[in-house]
């Protein structure tokens, strides 16, 4: 039998007060253990991160565009409010969809923050992930990314950090221009990076008379995604009646072809035809708009025929996140 290795003792006291402080995975626990905070405290904590929140950005002010932001645009910005005020020396906070090199979040030289959405992140908590990102760069040296680190499972969230009577108004834009506002004095890192993500930007636009809806374009055909603040299974059944009465659509040439689930709403897919623009989305999505708000008022029973069109549609959806 293999012998049983003999227990370490801890260097130095082990803290029984107060927080502990939370450090990478190989690194000795804090507390004083003389384990490894991933066999230590880290178990709890990596088991706390772990429980998924469904709908991240619930509570938020635009919570259908901070989904579509995360999962569905390429380029995109819009400035953020926080709660308290921006702090000296801090003339700005701007959410990104991404930034260069995959950053989390940019500290100008300007002093100005940049926050982006679309990173990998460290627990099941988005918001929270955000937040901390968040902080840290409101507080970083001016001229400096941020990196990414494990966020406390008691760290604040996005919720807390900004003021939720603020608008949020996302802009779109057609490649990824606004990581450099001073180009010639960029680093060739920075600008190769640039060149590759405006390679890869599928072009989208923001429709102006609705909330959420996101027009792209792709070599095919197009699209219409529209995010949509409503619970999943009354919106799938007013979809469903819309469906099988013939009025899904978007006018001639389009169909609706399923949906994404993301964040714990339901984004509409229509295809459209490859012809078709933005602008002339505008009027037919208004007036689907209209015929939506009268089918979710509907409570009655699903037909036969209703209920078939809703499974078509289930059967069609795919999870984003």
């Amino acid at each position: 039998m293999a012998k049983k290795r003999p227990q370490t003792k801890a260097a130095t006291a082990q803290l029984k007060d107060g927080p502990i402080p939370v450090v990478g995975a190989r690194e000795p626990c804090p507390c004083g253990s003389g384990r490894r905070y991933k066999a230590c405290h880290g178990r709890a904590a990596a088991h706390a991160v772990t429980e998924l929140v469904q709908r991240p950005f619930e509570g938020l002010a635009g919570e259908c565009d901070w989904v579509a932001l995360r999962e569905l645009v390429p380029a995109a910005t819009a400035e953020l409010t926080l709660k308290d005020g921006l702090p000296e020396g801090v003339p700005s906070v701007t959410l990104a969809t991404v930034l260069p090199m995959a950053w989390p979040a940019l500290r100008r030289d300007d002093g100005s923050v940049l926050l982006a959405l679309q990173n990998d992140t460290s627990s099941g908590d988005l918001s929270r992930d955000l937040a901390d990102t968040l902080r840290r760069a409101l507080t970083a040296e001016p001229g400096n990314p941020v990196a990414a680190q494990r966020v406390p499972v008691d760290g604040p969230r996005l919720q807390d950090l900004l003021d939720p009577d603020a608008d949020f108004k996302p802009v779109v834009h057609a490649g990824f221009e606004f990581w450099v506002p001073d180009a010639e004095n960029a680093s060739a890192e920075v600008n190769a990076s640039l060149e590759r993500a405006n390679a890869a930007a599928i072009p989208t636009v923001l429709l102006s008379g609705s909330d959420a809806a996101y027009w792209c374009e792709t070599p095919e055909k197009n699209h219409l995604r529209w995010v949509m603040p409503y619970d999943e299974e009354p919106l799938l059944d007013a979809l469903a009646r819309l469906h099988a009465a013939g009025t899904a659509s978007l006018g001639e040439g389009t169909r609706l072809v399923g949906s994404f689930r993301a964040h714990g709403l339901t984004v509409p897919v229509w295809d459209l035809p490859s012809a078709m623009s933005a602008e002339e989305c505008e009027k037919p999505a208004a007036e689907f708009a209209e015929r939506l708000t009268a089918a979710l008022g509907v409570n009655a029973p699903l037909t036969a025929d209703e209920r078939r069109a809703r499974g078509g549609l289930t059967n069609r959806q795919v999870t984003l996140s």
